[in-house]
Protein backbone atom coordinates (compact mmCIF):
# COMPACT_ATOMS: atom_id res chain seq x y z
CA UNK A 1 0.00 0.00 0.00
CA UNK A 2 1.33 3.36 -0.50
CA UNK A 3 4.64 4.20 -1.94
CA UNK A 4 7.53 1.95 -1.75
CA UNK A 5 9.74 1.57 1.56
CA UNK A 6 13.02 0.44 2.11
CA UNK A 7 14.58 -0.33 6.01
CA UNK A 8 15.33 -3.59 7.39
CA UNK A 9 11.53 -3.89 8.17
CA UNK A 10 10.21 -3.30 4.69
CA UNK A 11 7.25 -5.00 4.06
CA UNK A 12 5.99 -5.46 7.53
CA UNK A 13 2.54 -4.30 7.89
CA UNK A 14 1.81 -2.96 11.46
CA UNK A 15 -1.73 -2.15 12.58
CA UNK A 16 -1.12 0.30 15.15
CA UNK A 17 -4.54 0.49 17.32
CA UNK A 18 -2.21 1.98 20.42
CA UNK A 19 -2.20 5.60 21.25
CA UNK A 20 -0.77 8.02 23.91
CA UNK A 21 3.01 7.26 24.24
CA UNK A 22 4.15 3.82 24.90
CA UNK A 23 2.37 2.26 21.57
CA UNK A 24 2.97 5.44 19.50
CA UNK A 25 6.96 5.01 20.33
CA UNK A 26 7.46 1.45 19.43
CA UNK A 27 5.43 1.80 16.17
CA UNK A 28 7.38 5.28 15.29
CA UNK A 29 10.57 2.89 15.86
CA UNK A 30 9.62 0.21 13.95
CA UNK A 31 7.72 2.77 11.09
CA UNK A 32 11.48 4.33 10.99
CA UNK A 33 13.06 1.08 9.65
CA UNK A 34 10.80 0.20 6.53
CA UNK A 35 7.76 -0.77 8.29
CA UNK A 36 4.33 0.16 7.14
CA UNK A 37 2.32 1.60 9.76
CA UNK A 38 -1.27 2.60 9.97
CA UNK A 39 -2.32 4.50 12.94
CA UNK A 40 -5.79 3.89 13.95
CA UNK A 41 -7.62 6.55 15.89
CA UNK A 42 -11.24 6.48 16.91
CA UNK A 43 -13.27 9.61 16.00
CA UNK A 44 -11.88 11.53 19.14
CA UNK A 45 -8.32 11.18 17.98
CA UNK A 46 -4.97 10.09 20.03
CA UNK A 47 -5.23 12.25 23.35
CA UNK A 48 -1.90 13.68 23.13
CA UNK A 49 -3.00 15.53 19.51
CA UNK A 50 -4.60 17.38 22.63
CA UNK A 51 -2.23 17.58 25.39
CA UNK A 52 -0.50 20.87 24.42
CA UNK A 53 1.36 23.46 24.96
CA UNK A 54 3.80 23.35 23.38
CA UNK A 55 3.09 23.31 19.87
CA UNK A 56 4.02 23.68 16.30
CA UNK A 57 1.79 25.34 13.92
CA UNK A 58 -1.58 24.49 16.17
CA UNK A 59 -0.18 20.95 16.78
CA UNK A 60 0.84 18.99 19.94
CA UNK A 61 4.37 18.49 19.90
CA UNK A 62 3.89 15.81 22.58
CA UNK A 63 2.17 14.03 19.07
CA UNK A 64 4.32 15.21 16.50
CA UNK A 65 7.36 13.87 18.82
CA UNK A 66 6.08 9.71 18.76
CA UNK A 67 4.10 9.56 15.14
CA UNK A 68 6.19 10.17 12.24
CA UNK A 69 6.56 8.12 9.03
CA UNK A 70 3.15 6.75 9.58
CA UNK A 71 -0.59 6.65 7.86
CA UNK A 72 -3.83 7.52 10.04
CA UNK A 73 -6.92 6.51 9.13
CA UNK A 74 -10.53 7.21 11.61
CA UNK A 75 -12.23 4.31 12.51
CA UNK A 76 -15.25 4.43 14.88
CA UNK A 77 -15.39 0.68 15.99
CA UNK A 78 -19.29 1.21 16.79
CA UNK A 79 -19.82 2.23 13.65
CA UNK A 80 -20.48 -1.81 11.48
CA UNK A 81 -18.67 -0.88 8.31
CA UNK A 82 -15.47 0.72 10.29
CA UNK A 83 -15.56 -1.84 12.84
CA UNK A 84 -15.33 -4.70 9.35
CA UNK A 85 -12.31 -2.47 7.80
CA UNK A 86 -10.56 -2.73 11.34
CA UNK A 87 -10.63 -6.33 11.46
CA UNK A 88 -10.00 -6.54 7.63
CA UNK A 89 -6.99 -4.40 8.33
CA UNK A 90 -5.89 -6.75 11.44
CA UNK A 91 -6.29 -9.86 9.70
CA UNK A 92 -3.95 -8.42 6.53
CA UNK A 93 -1.57 -7.32 9.23
CA UNK A 94 1.66 -8.68 10.40
CA UNK A 95 2.07 -6.67 13.55
CA UNK A 96 -1.01 -5.49 15.72
CA UNK A 97 -0.30 -3.55 18.27
CA UNK A 98 -2.93 -2.02 20.74
CA UNK A 99 -2.83 -0.71 24.08
CA UNK A 100 -7.22 -0.93 25.38
CA UNK A 101 -8.12 -1.49 28.69
CA UNK A 102 -7.25 -5.53 29.17
CA UNK A 103 -10.48 -7.17 27.33
CA UNK A 104 -12.09 -4.11 25.93
CA UNK A 105 -11.43 -5.34 22.46
CA UNK A 106 -12.87 -8.88 23.09
CA UNK A 107 -16.57 -7.44 22.07
CA UNK A 108 -15.15 -6.07 18.28
CA UNK A 109 -13.41 -8.96 17.82
CA UNK A 110 -10.19 -7.61 17.62
CA UNK A 111 -8.49 -9.40 20.99
CA UNK A 112 -6.03 -11.66 20.21
CA UNK A 113 -7.59 -15.04 20.00
CA UNK A 114 -10.39 -13.51 17.45
CA UNK A 115 -7.50 -11.73 15.16
CA UNK A 116 -5.42 -15.18 15.64
CA UNK A 117 -8.07 -16.84 14.31
CA UNK A 118 -8.04 -15.46 11.11
CA UNK A 119 -4.87 -14.39 10.69
CA UNK A 120 -2.16 -17.35 12.57
CA UNK A 121 0.71 -15.57 11.41
CA UNK A 122 0.19 -12.41 13.33
CA UNK A 123 2.03 -11.16 15.68
CA UNK A 124 0.04 -9.26 18.45
CA UNK A 125 1.35 -6.85 20.94
CA UNK A 126 -0.57 -5.65 24.22
CA UNK A 127 0.66 -3.06 26.34
CA UNK A 128 -1.01 -2.88 29.73
CA UNK A 129 -0.25 -0.75 32.73
CA UNK A 130 -0.39 -3.68 35.29
CA UNK A 131 -0.57 -6.63 32.88
CA UNK A 132 -4.21 -8.34 32.29
CA UNK A 133 -4.64 -10.34 35.47
CA UNK A 134 -5.49 -8.65 39.12
CA UNK A 135 -4.54 -5.42 37.99
CA UNK A 136 -6.03 -5.33 34.73
CA UNK A 137 -8.42 -2.37 36.11
CA UNK A 138 -5.84 -0.26 36.84
CA UNK A 139 -5.17 2.61 34.04
CA UNK A 140 -1.76 3.00 32.50
CA UNK A 141 -0.41 5.88 33.04
CA UNK A 142 3.20 6.83 33.51
CA UNK A 143 2.95 8.59 36.75
CA UNK A 144 1.06 5.63 38.26
CA UNK A 145 3.65 3.59 37.53
CA UNK A 146 6.86 5.71 38.92
CA UNK A 147 4.73 5.62 42.00
CA UNK A 148 3.84 2.47 42.07
CA UNK A 149 7.37 0.96 41.62
CA UNK A 150 9.24 2.54 43.33
CA UNK A 151 10.75 5.43 41.45
CA UNK A 152 9.09 7.98 42.52
CA UNK A 153 10.56 6.57 46.10
CA UNK A 154 14.02 7.04 44.81
CA UNK A 155 13.84 10.26 43.17
CA UNK A 156 14.50 13.64 44.98
CA UNK A 157 16.43 14.67 47.97
CA UNK A 158 17.21 12.19 50.90
CA UNK A 159 15.15 14.60 52.88
CA UNK A 160 12.39 15.68 50.55
CA UNK A 161 9.39 14.47 48.89
CA UNK A 162 9.78 11.89 46.24
CA UNK A 163 9.82 13.24 42.54
CA UNK A 164 8.69 11.98 39.55
CA UNK A 165 11.22 11.69 36.56
CA UNK A 166 11.28 14.38 34.39
CA UNK A 167 10.44 12.13 31.02
CA UNK A 168 7.78 9.43 31.02
CA UNK A 169 10.24 7.31 31.08
CA UNK A 170 8.00 3.67 31.81
CA UNK A 171 6.25 4.78 28.80
CA UNK A 172 9.29 4.73 27.06
CA UNK A 173 11.27 1.83 27.94
CA UNK A 174 8.24 -0.15 28.26
CA UNK A 175 8.00 0.71 24.04
CA UNK A 176 11.19 -0.24 23.94
CA UNK A 177 10.66 -3.38 25.22
CA UNK A 178 7.34 -3.86 22.61
CA UNK A 179 9.29 -3.70 19.74
CA UNK A 180 12.35 -5.93 20.79
CA UNK A 181 9.45 -8.52 21.52
CA UNK A 182 7.40 -7.36 18.09
CA UNK A 183 10.90 -7.98 16.34
CA UNK A 184 11.70 -11.47 18.35
CA UNK A 185 8.34 -12.75 17.54
CA UNK A 186 8.76 -11.85 13.93
CA UNK A 187 11.80 -14.02 14.23
CA UNK A 188 10.21 -16.59 15.29
CA UNK A 189 7.25 -16.61 12.91
CA UNK A 190 10.06 -16.52 10.21
CA UNK A 191 11.22 -19.60 11.55
CA UNK A 192 7.72 -21.73 13.02
CA UNK A 193 5.38 -19.81 10.19
CA UNK A 194 3.09 -18.77 12.98
CA UNK A 195 2.64 -15.34 15.41
CA UNK A 196 2.26 -15.19 18.44
CA UNK A 197 1.08 -12.77 21.62
CA UNK A 198 3.31 -10.25 22.84
CA UNK A 199 2.86 -8.90 26.17
CA UNK A 200 3.88 -6.04 27.63
CA UNK A 201 2.63 -3.78 31.05
CA UNK A 202 4.51 -1.07 32.59
CA UNK A 203 5.22 -1.94 35.96
CA UNK A 204 6.49 -5.07 34.70
CA UNK A 205 9.15 -2.69 32.63
CA UNK A 206 9.43 -0.61 35.63
CA UNK A 207 10.96 -2.95 37.72
CA UNK A 208 13.44 -4.39 34.59
CA UNK A 209 14.25 -0.55 34.54
CA UNK A 210 14.86 -0.05 38.02
CA UNK A 211 18.14 -2.62 37.13
CA UNK A 212 20.41 -2.08 39.95
CA UNK A 213 18.12 -0.94 42.69
CA UNK A 214 15.47 -3.65 41.71
CA UNK A 215 18.09 -5.95 41.91
CA UNK A 216 19.24 -4.56 45.65
CA UNK A 217 15.80 -5.66 46.76
CA UNK A 218 15.22 -8.86 45.48
CA UNK A 219 19.20 -9.82 45.79
CA UNK A 220 19.79 -8.68 48.53
CA UNK A 221 16.75 -7.17 50.63
CA UNK A 222 17.77 -3.63 50.54
CA UNK A 223 15.16 -1.05 50.14
CA UNK A 224 17.09 1.66 48.42
CA UNK A 225 16.31 5.41 49.54
CA UNK A 226 16.71 8.73 47.69
CA UNK A 227 19.85 9.91 47.70
CA UNK A 228 19.57 13.15 45.54
CA UNK A 229 22.16 12.88 43.05
CA UNK A 230 24.10 10.84 44.33
CA UNK A 231 24.77 6.88 43.75
CA UNK A 232 24.49 4.10 45.94
CA UNK A 233 27.23 2.24 44.99
CA UNK A 234 30.40 4.70 43.23
CA UNK A 235 31.60 7.82 44.23
CA UNK A 236 32.13 10.43 42.39
CA UNK A 237 29.35 9.65 40.12
CA UNK A 238 27.21 13.14 40.60
CA UNK A 239 27.18 16.89 40.19
CA UNK A 240 29.65 18.24 42.24
CA UNK A 241 29.96 22.49 42.73
CA UNK A 242 32.99 24.29 40.92
CA UNK A 243 33.51 28.24 40.72
CA UNK A 244 30.50 29.20 38.69
CA UNK A 245 28.18 26.13 38.64
CA UNK A 246 28.24 22.14 38.62
CA UNK A 247 29.87 20.00 36.86
CA UNK A 248 28.90 16.03 36.62
CA UNK A 249 32.32 14.15 37.68
CA UNK A 250 32.23 10.12 37.33
CA UNK A 251 35.05 7.95 38.10
CA UNK A 252 33.52 4.47 37.71
CA UNK A 253 37.09 2.57 38.48
CA UNK A 254 40.20 3.15 40.29
CA UNK A 255 41.90 4.19 37.29
CA UNK A 256 39.77 7.02 36.46
CA UNK A 257 39.89 8.07 40.02
CA UNK A 258 43.50 8.15 39.74
CA UNK A 259 43.40 10.46 36.92
CA UNK A 260 40.55 12.70 38.46
CA UNK A 261 43.34 13.12 41.17
CA UNK A 262 46.26 13.97 38.92
CA UNK A 263 44.50 16.84 36.88
CA UNK A 264 42.91 17.80 40.69
CA UNK A 265 46.62 18.18 41.36
CA UNK A 266 45.43 15.66 44.45
CA UNK A 267 48.09 12.91 43.11
CA UNK A 268 48.24 11.29 46.74
CA UNK A 269 44.92 10.82 47.48
CA UNK A 270 44.68 7.16 45.42
CA UNK A 271 47.07 5.70 48.01
CA UNK A 272 45.04 6.76 51.28
CA UNK A 273 43.48 3.54 52.01
CA UNK A 274 40.09 5.73 52.86
CA UNK A 275 40.00 5.91 48.83
CA UNK A 276 41.75 2.98 47.15
CA UNK A 277 39.06 1.01 46.04
CA UNK A 278 35.86 1.84 44.71
CA UNK A 279 33.77 0.29 47.86
CA UNK A 280 36.53 2.50 50.10
CA UNK A 281 35.37 5.66 48.34
CA UNK A 282 32.13 5.06 48.82
CA UNK A 283 32.15 4.43 52.24
CA UNK A 284 34.12 7.20 52.82
CA UNK A 285 32.00 10.28 50.52
CA UNK A 286 31.71 12.01 53.38
CA UNK A 287 35.23 12.35 53.59
CA UNK A 288 36.58 12.73 50.18
CA UNK A 289 33.69 14.78 48.72
CA UNK A 290 34.92 18.03 50.49
CA UNK A 291 38.37 17.12 49.33
CA UNK A 292 37.49 17.28 45.66
CA UNK A 293 35.14 20.14 46.13
CA UNK A 294 37.11 22.22 47.19
CA UNK A 295 39.18 21.66 44.42
CA UNK A 296 36.97 21.70 42.12
CA UNK A 297 35.78 25.22 43.26
CA UNK A 298 38.89 26.84 42.57
CA UNK A 299 37.75 26.71 38.69
CA UNK A 300 34.70 27.22 36.55
CA UNK A 301 33.09 24.67 35.32
CA UNK A 302 33.83 25.30 31.10
CA UNK A 303 37.58 25.10 32.57
CA UNK A 304 37.38 21.84 34.51
CA UNK A 305 35.10 20.03 31.72
CA UNK A 306 38.42 20.87 29.06
CA UNK A 307 40.86 19.63 31.20
CA UNK A 308 39.13 16.24 32.88
CA UNK A 309 37.51 15.28 29.30
CA UNK A 310 41.26 15.87 27.50
CA UNK A 311 42.55 13.38 30.39
CA UNK A 312 39.76 10.76 30.03
CA UNK A 313 37.83 11.15 32.86
CA UNK A 314 34.15 11.30 32.30
CA UNK A 315 32.20 14.43 33.17
CA UNK A 316 30.10 17.20 31.78
CA UNK A 317 28.43 20.12 32.56
CA UNK A 318 24.53 19.99 33.24
CA UNK A 319 22.63 20.98 30.17
CA UNK A 320 18.91 22.14 29.49
CA UNK A 321 17.37 20.07 26.39
CA UNK A 322 18.44 22.53 24.32
CA UNK A 323 22.46 22.20 25.63
CA UNK A 324 21.46 18.82 25.18
CA UNK A 325 20.72 19.34 21.36
CA UNK A 326 23.33 21.38 20.64
CA UNK A 327 25.82 19.05 21.69
CA UNK A 328 24.85 16.13 20.05
CA UNK A 329 25.05 18.67 16.97
CA UNK A 330 28.85 19.45 17.41
CA UNK A 331 29.63 15.80 18.11
CA UNK A 332 28.55 15.47 14.93
CA UNK A 333 25.35 12.87 15.73
CA UNK A 334 22.45 14.87 13.72
CA UNK A 335 20.13 14.81 16.41
CA UNK A 336 17.10 16.39 14.38
CA UNK A 337 15.41 15.51 11.08
CA UNK A 338 13.16 17.18 9.54
CA UNK A 339 10.17 15.56 7.07
CA UNK A 340 8.06 18.55 5.22
CA UNK A 341 9.07 21.34 7.81
CA UNK A 342 8.45 19.18 10.60
CA UNK A 343 11.81 18.54 12.97
CA UNK A 344 11.50 15.69 15.02
CA UNK A 345 14.60 13.94 17.08
CA UNK A 346 16.46 11.55 14.71
CA UNK A 347 16.10 7.52 15.12
CA UNK A 348 18.61 6.45 17.87
CA UNK A 349 20.01 3.10 15.73
CA UNK A 350 22.12 2.94 12.86
CA UNK A 351 22.50 0.75 10.28
CA UNK A 352 25.70 0.42 7.59
CA UNK A 353 23.20 -1.20 5.19
CA UNK A 354 19.90 0.15 5.77
CA UNK A 355 19.30 3.08 7.54
CA UNK A 356 16.22 4.23 8.83
CA UNK A 357 14.31 6.49 6.47
CA UNK A 358 11.90 10.08 6.90
CA UNK A 359 9.53 9.95 4.65
CA UNK A 360 5.98 10.79 5.95
CA UNK A 361 5.69 13.71 8.65
CA UNK A 362 3.36 12.86 11.82
CA UNK A 363 -0.13 12.37 10.09
CA UNK A 364 -3.27 14.88 10.81
CA UNK A 365 -6.40 13.36 12.13
CA UNK A 366 -7.67 10.69 9.46
CA UNK A 367 -5.33 12.15 6.87
CA UNK A 368 -4.79 9.03 4.73
CA UNK A 369 -8.51 7.67 5.03
CA UNK A 370 -9.39 7.73 1.24
CA UNK A 371 -6.11 5.80 0.67
CA UNK A 372 -6.67 3.11 3.26
CA UNK A 373 -10.23 2.44 2.89
CA UNK A 374 -10.13 2.01 -0.73
CA UNK A 375 -7.22 -0.56 -0.08
CA UNK A 376 -8.90 -2.24 2.30
CA UNK A 377 -11.70 -2.57 0.91
CA UNK A 378 -10.13 -4.07 -2.68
Amino acid sequence: MGEERSGPLRGVLVADFSRILAGPYATMLLADLGADVVKVEGPGGDDTRTWMPPVREGVSTYYLGVNRNKRAITLDLTDAEDLALARRLAHRADVMIQNFRPGALRRFGLDYDSVAAANDRIVYASISGFGAGAGADLPGYDLMVQAASGLMSLTGEPDGPPYKAGVAVFDVIAGLHAAVGILAALHHRQQAGTGQHVEVNLLSSALSGLVNHASAHVAAGVVPSRMGNAHPSIFPYEPLPTADGELVVIAGNDGQFRTLCQVLGLPDLPDDPRFRRNQDRTAHRAVLRPLLVARLHQRTTDEWFRDLRAAGVPCTPINTVDGGVALARQLGLDPVVTVDGVPGVRHPIGFSATPPRYHLPPPGPGEHDAEIRAWLAG
